[in-house]
């Protein structure tokens, strides 16, 4: 701690039922400094920073937060309002901003008197317009939210924890669906706002932003502070030593010939709800041997993609063959039966029926199997011997295989869904946001078993908003914008980030 520290997190411990989320956590957070909080999905990052907010009540610790004069007085626990008064923001990666009012309307929303007879709205946006000049956070005030981009968005939230007078920042993976260029920019306007006296907490993933953007790094395992380094002074290498307590095997493959389509688009359109799922004339091609990377920034027509992919929308026009057989009549298990393998955005909504067990959630997309089922009733015992096996395949934890899936955590959900689909051996994958919220080993263990499947002879169509996944496992990259593919030149982040948002490469 120094005469210049702003926030001071003492013994803080929280525990739910038999789970220890947070055990004795210290740290310290100084003025203008980012600090960089890392940690594997359940090491206790979000719980510790719930406990900051007043969200969760500790069950033993103290917070301490710098005043106005830069006094450090005790933070009352379990009082959002009075953390916000205490100058805590808190930005979480998913927006918390109601679309249908303008910008304006939901940075002042919950800041004004609830019996206030009249709004200053004229000194609302004077202050606003203040805040913006000075941090460089450009935000079309008057426009709805729903019309605004995800980069415009990410700002609006921002500027509402400023409006607060925050003084201090929590920004839960900031960058998730952001361009690179929107992700520079935004680090940029928060740098100078920190050469101002504004302290960030900045949890994140993405070590190659943590490495650019922070000052100094704090790591937490199994609820345990495990260690603090300068960010000059660590590497890559060295961060997921500490994080994991080894280091994370690099992902290698050799470069292989691509061999016959497994999947063939031809002016597929859908005409979708909304954005996120309409397609405009979509021509693709995926080969055996072939990963094909889809960037894009978040609703530009990836779950209409995903879903034409998966059988469960009907497009309106075009063509879709799977090994180069037309599929005449598009539905889930039509797609499986010609040999698709599904790996889904939402895993918890698409990927399980959390009230079933872990051993039928293995076999749900394959009840016509004589190995589980027989004249149309289960055969338990193999399901259970099923099961068992892909559980110590894939290192899927959890209270058992008889046990509702809806317990295990989000991370050996996804195993669950790794293991269904790879056991198959499906001719063509489609693995829609396969890291989200995953911690680096169990994203390495994804890629991993991308790759094998790769060498195998699988064609695999990887949508993903993180450009770094994209880069580091495609074969061939195209960028989806409004509904359209388009082609990369190359593999340059620059140019495929300029694709993204639209600009000319």
């Amino acid at each position: 701690m120094t005469d210049s520290t702003v926030l001071k997190l003492n013994g803080l411990s929280k525990q739910f039922g038999p789970v220890v989320a947070n055990d004795d956590v210290s740290l310290t957070l100084n003025r203008g400094e980012v600090l960089a909080l890392l940690g594997e999905n359940g090491a206790g990052k979000t719980t510790l920073m719930n406990m900051l907010f007043g969200h969760y009540l500790p069950d033993s610790g103290t917070i301490e937060v710098a005043d106005t004069a830069g006094q450090l007085q005790p933070l009352p626990l379990g009082h959002p309002q009075l953390a916000l008064a205490a100058g805590v923001g808190m930005v979480h990666q998913h927006f918390t901003l109601a679309e249908n009012i303008s910008a304006l309307d939901n940075i002042t929303l919950g800041s004004e008197p609830l019996f206030s007879l009249r709004r200053n709205r004229r000194a609302a946006r004077r202050r606003v317009e203040e805040i913006i000049a000075q941090s460089g956070l450009n935000a079309p005030l008057d426009t709805p939210v729903g019309r605004l981009s995800v980069g415009e968005r990410q700002r609006v939230e921002i500027l509402k924890a400023l409006y607060r007078q925050a003084r201090i920042l929590v920004l839960d993976e900031p960058t998730a669906v952001l361009t690179p260029q929107e992700a520079d920019t935004l680090f940029e306007n928060i740098r100078m706002m920190t050469n101002d006296g504004l302290s960030v907490i900045f949890i994140s993933h993405k070590l190659r932003e943590v490495l650019a953007f922070s000052d100094r790094i704090a790591v937490l395992r199994h609820g345990r502070k495990v260690g603090e380094m300068a960010t000059s002074e660590a590497d890559e290498t060295s961060i997921a030593r500490m994080m994991v307590g080894a280091e994370t095997p690099e992902l290698a493959s050799a470069a292989m010939t691509p061999g016959a389509p497994v999947l063939t688009m031809s002016d597929v359109s859908v005409a979708g709800r909304s954005k996120r799922d309409t397609l405009n004339g979509v021509n693709l091609t995926v080969h055996a041997h072939e990963i094909l990377g889809i960037a894009g920034v978040s609703g530009n027509g990836q779950s209409g993609l995903a879903d034409v992919i998966s059988g469960l929308a009907h497009p309106e026009q075009g063509l879709i063959k799977v090994n180069e057989v037309e599929i005449d009549t598009l539905s889930p298990a039509a797609m499986v039966q010609a040999g698709v393998g599904r790996i889904p955005e939402d895993r918890h909504r698409e990927g399980i029926v959390g009230a079933m067990s872990v051993a039928e959630n293995m076999i749900i997309e394959r009840l016509d199997d004589g190995g589980v089922q027989s004249r149309g009733l289960l055969r338990r015992e193999a399901m259970q011997a099923n099961a068992e096996r892909l559980a110590q395949a894939y290192d899927v934890r959890g209270p058992g295989v008889n046990a509702p899936a809806r317990l295990l955590s989000g991370g050996n959900i996804q195993k669950l869904i790794l293991a269904r689909v790879f056991d198959r051996a499906p001719q063509l994958i489609l693995a829609n946001q396969p890291t989200r919220g995953l911690d680096m080993g169990a994203a390495a263990e994804v890629g991993r078993r991308l790759l094998e499947a790769r060498e195998r002879g699988a064609g695999v169509v990887l949508v993903s908003e993180d450009l770094d996944e994209i880069l580091g496992l495609a074969d061939r990259i195209m960028v989806i914008r409004d509904g359209e593919l388009h082609q990369t030149p190359g593999r340059d982040r620059e140019q495929i980030g300029l694709m993204m948002a639209g600009e000319p490469a």
